[in-house]
């Protein structure tokens, strides 16, 4: 793909496809983190009905639900993906044109990593702003028992009933604090590629890293933003999930709902740390781990073969009968793509 010129518009396009072909293969594991994240330890520590792991969560949702449980509220997350995607590419292109209005003698050289966060910073909490009600509606759907899920348009019109307008923008706050998880994965992946290209000049080897070493470097820094972003990822689900009440409910019952109920960013992470410790403010991280590296896996092995076959189904709706072959190599698309936390 790297010998075509793909414009903006195109690479958002490409980027999105690629992103929600890699999403779909890993969506189970999305769904068993977000399951993990949302379920608290009541005073029945032998309780059954908790899920002990990532395979358990599984196991338990094909046993329960059929196959099709693997995959609940599918299509809102890869609308959300695709959403994010564009709205991400549009805003990053509008801030990045503004700066160079503001700063022309910018143009001459290749902006620093220091202004590319900042730019893909204001971009992603912008473009958040635009796709967080997708997300929200995701994490209902993926929470909701099979008899009570909704689709798309009747779980938004159910968010706005219970919790107002503002309902679909539940978990704002982590979501623009979470930009600084782009920060912390380059900001390890370049100290892990310095310090490695460092090690091989000294040892007069040769200054290039491999693809597979790129990809378990990235792997390596995403985990390590993971880790320590992650209170904030589990945050976010919980603050958008909403157990349900059911009817004639007793007074345990209620206290239990109401124990799941959070008002924000320390309550959720308050009531985490009351219920399970430690341990508790990370539920879930394995699954959240395993989803991010393989979808950036499939995104590097399956990235080239994607992109090309968008750009050919673009040229063809547009009519061109030749690609144009560009005069410098561009960074790929699918580096800027944001995935889903």
């Amino acid at each position: 793909m790297s010998n075509y010129r793909l414009s903006p518009f195109e690479n958002a396009i490409a980027g999105s496809v690629s992103s929600a072909f890699a999403n779909t293969i890993t969506y189970p594991l999305d769904i068993a983190k977000t399951r993990l994240q949302v379920q608290t330890h009541s005073n029945d520590l032998n309780d059954e009905k908790l899920y002990k792991g990532t395979i358990d969560c599984l196991r338990r949702m094909i046993k329960e639900e059929g196959i099709d449980g693997l995959y609940s509220g599918l299509f809102s997350s890869l609308f959300g993906t695709v959403a994010s995607s564009f709205a991400y590419f549009f805003w990053y292109s509008l801030v990045k044109k503004g700066y160079y209005k503001q700063r022309p003698q910018a143009l001459e050289k290749p902006l620093s990593m220091k202004v590319e966060l900042t730019l893909g910073g204001i971009a992603g909490i912008v473009s958040h702003l635009c796709t967080l009600p997708i997300s929200v509606v995701t994490t209902r759907q993926q929470t909701t028992a099979p008899e009570n899920r909704k689709n798309f348009f009747s779980t938004i019109s159910e968010v706005v009933k219970d919790d107002g307008i503002t309902g679909l923008w539940k978990g704002l706050k982590p979501s623009v604090m979470l930009t600084i998880n782009p920060a912390v994965t380059y900001s390890v992946f370049e100290r892990c590629k310095s310090g490695l290209l460092e090690s091989r000049k000294n040892k007069g080897k040769k200054m290039e890293l491999s693809s597979g070493e790129v990809f378990l470097i990235g792997a390596f820094a995403k985990t390590v933003a993971t880790i320590v972003t992650y209170p904030l990822i589990m945050a976010k689900i919980k603050l958008q999930w909403k157990p349900i009440k059911k009817e004639n409910e007793t007074e345990e019952e209620r206290k239990e709902r109401e124990q799941k109920t959070y008002n924000g960013i320390i309550d959720v992470i308050k009531k985490s740390y009351k219920s399970d410790g430690i341990p508790g403010l990370y539920q879930g991280m394995q699954a959240q781990i395993l989803k991010a590296v393989l979808t950036q896996a499939i995104l590097f092995v399956s990235k080239e073969k994607l992109n090309l076959y968008t750009y050919i189904a673009i040229c063809y709706l547009k009519n061109h009968v030749k690609l144009q072959k560009p005069k410098n190599e561009s960074v790929h698309p699918l580096y800027n793509v944001e995935t889903k936390l």
